[in-house]
């Protein structure tokens, strides 16, 4: 087929002539002509090329397109011959000690897993005239909200014998908070009231009360506490939350404390690794009715302000955490500061994987000391006392920690503190002969006040647990300190020995527990009646043991019963001076869980 030749006059003429025609056999035309020529081999020649204005382009279908029918052929194709390859095996003998257990045949039905209830309420009661109630009731989505209450009471009406005064004790808790879950951060509030009777029942042994005495005194002393509080986390930001506590504690002799205390969280990268923050607003304020020997009121107000820069290094067999804690603690009352710094240095280093681990560090801090907190440790305080701050210098302490068998763990620590202004717990001297009458109950020789001194304390402790089997585990813990006074004669009221023995057992649906506590004996200082202080008595506590029992039966995934028999033994002894504990306890109840 000849190459398709066009001459530039003829072709000007043939569009004139084309343009009067029908647009409808232009368009055939152009087409006709474009497929004719994109179908040709063009070649090169001699005349000049014009130019064709297309009206319309081309528009392919799916008709329009070929395949190709065979492979191309390839050119040189070249031919390789496969090359052998031998393969040798080096082969080194391991040394294993791996024994395969023999294997279980398994049943194809599935045991049904236990199901899991938002809710309960347990009851019990025993001698002593004993109820106890927990009741905790949850409701929401943990997608978005979350809220519950947690209701707690015991209380015993006592009967311990030999005694002048009543020994009935109560505690009372309501806590109720709520959840928002947000997809940058969550915050929750947390709001509660308690209540705690007790009774300043703990007589002097040596001194004879009359009658008209015993029933002009109200030995009962009520805490009460209600706290405002709240935590918020944020996910991708470098202010990591915070947590916030406001709550006023009074007692019923218009003791008054208010405490707010905030901590906000901070986390800065540096390079691959993290340095986190702490921040601290502490503000305590206090006052007391009266000072025990005189009438003069006692105040107490202290603002602590807080950083705790941490720089943690993670290797591969070390772990060292790198921070200091730093405080500018105000005492309003007396108009002075001062400036605290403290180490916080702590390394853990795997010397054989979880075998032995070695622990070691040095830390520090600022303790603010509170009437509740020493209410807690001991209820039987006066409401008279002095509320300072302790400034723990350092504690060093070294140790290790690891498993002895697949199922053993232990954990040892060795370590040397300092203290200054560290409170010990002493009685209060005597008010009355028996027949004089006080103006409170607390000033018969039953009640306690708050010393301080500079301590130095060398503690050893371990603890070693023993998972036996599935069902049963036990294990024991132990303390001891030796402690180095700068003016007190003796550490009052802390024991040189604590020991805690304890196992589990749970099988099918029974479960028991047992717990043996060791408490070493202290030492307080006693001033008689008439005497000055430095004509007291050192009393001594004796140490004792107290055994604890539990046990339990499921009897079904919403009912358990459950029995409790503590202090076994049956011991009267003396947590402090004159205070002796009630003889055999025996409560029994059950647990009910269940869902809305």
């Amino acid at each position: 087929m000849s190459p398709l030749k066009i001459d530039n006059n003829s072709t000007i003429k043939r569009l004139n002539t084309i343009k009067t025609m029908q647009k409808q056999y232009i368009t055939l035309i152009l087409i006709l002509l474009t497929g004719f020529t994109f179908s040709q081999e063009i070649k090169n020649d001699t005349l000049k090329t014009g130019e064709i204005l297309v009206v319309k382009p081309y528009t392919p279908k799916i008709s329009d397109a070929f395949k190709i029918k065979s492979n191309p052929a390839m050119e040189n194709k070249g031919v390789f011959e496969k090359e052998k390859v031998n393969y040798s095996i080096f082969s080194v003998p391991v040394a294993s000690t791996f024994t395969p257990s023999k294997g279980k045949a398994k049943g194809i039905i599935k045991e049904p897993k236990d199901r899991l209830f938002e809710n309960y309420i347990s009851a019990g009661f025993g001698n002593f005239t004993t109820p106890l109630l927990e009741v905790y009731l949850h409701s929401g989505d943990n997608r978005y909200n979350d809220f519950g209450i947690f209701i707690n009471h015991h209380s015993s009406k006592g009967g311990i014998d030999d005694i002048l005064f009543d020994d009935n004790f109560s505690d009372t808790k309501i806590d109720a908070y709520y959840k928002q879950y947000d997809r940058d951060f969550n915050w929750q509030i947390n709001t509660g009231v308690q209540r705690r009777l007790y009774n300043y029942y703990g007589l002097p042994s040596n001194t004879e009360f009359n009658q008209i005495f015993i029933d002009n005194i109200n030995e009962e002393q009520i805490y009460k506490n209600v706290y405002l509080g709240g935590i918020i986390d944020f996910e991708d930001s470098f202010f990591r939350g915070a947590s916030a506590e406001l709550y006023n504690f009074s007692d019923d002799y218009n003791s008054n404390e208010l405490r707010l205390f905030a901590k906000p969280t901070f986390e800065f990268p540096i390079s691959t690794e993290i340095i986190n923050t702490e921040l601290t607003v502490d503000l305590l304020t206090g006052k007391f009715k009266q000072d025990y020997y005189t009438t003069d009121d006692i105040k107490y107000s202290f603002l602590n302000l807080g950083i705790n820069p941490n720089f943690e290094v993670l290797r591969e067999n070390l772990k060292v955490n790198l921070g200091a804690k730093l405080y500018y603690a105000n005492d309003l009352e007396n108009k002075s500061n001062e400036f605290y710094a403290y180490p916080n240095v702590t390394a853990s280093y795997k010397i054989m994987d979880d075998v032995f681990i070695l622990l070691a560090g040095v830390t520090g801090d600022l303790v603010q000391n509170t009437y509740k907190d020493f209410s807690t440790t001991n209820p039987y305080v006066s409401p008279t006392l002095e509320v300072f701050q302790t400034d723990k210098q350092y504690n060093a302490f070294i140790g290790a920690k690891g498993k002895l068998a697949s199922n053993i763990s232990y954990n040892f620590n060795v370590s040397h503190t300092k203290e200054k202004n560290k409170p010990l717990f002493i009685q209060n001297r005597t008010k009355t002969n028996g027949l004089t009458n006080v103006n409170n109950a607390y000033e018969a020789g039953n009640s306690f006040q708050v010393v301080y001194d500079d301590i130095k304390t060398l503690g050893v402790s371990g603890e070693l647990a023993v998972e036996y089997s599935n069902e049963f585990t036990f294990g024991t813990t132990i303390n001891y300190s030796n402690y180095s006074l700068n003016e007190q004669e003796e550490a009052w009221n802390l024991p040189e020995i604590e020991a805690t023995l304890f196992a589990n057992y749970q099988k099918n649906k029974w479960l028991a527990g047992v717990k043996l506590f060791y408490n070493g004996e202290t030492k307080d200082y006693v001033i008689p009646y008439g005497t000055t202080y430095n004509n007291g008595n050192i009393v001594k506590n004796d140490s004792y043991i107290d055994l604890n029992v539990n046990a339990g039966y499921i009897f079904s995934d919403r009912l358990t019963a459950f029995a409790k028999i503590n202090n076994l033994l049956s011991d009267d002894y003396e947590r402090f001076v004159n205070y002796k504990v009630q003889p055999l306890q025996v409560l029994a109840g059950i647990t009910y869980k269940f869902d809305f």
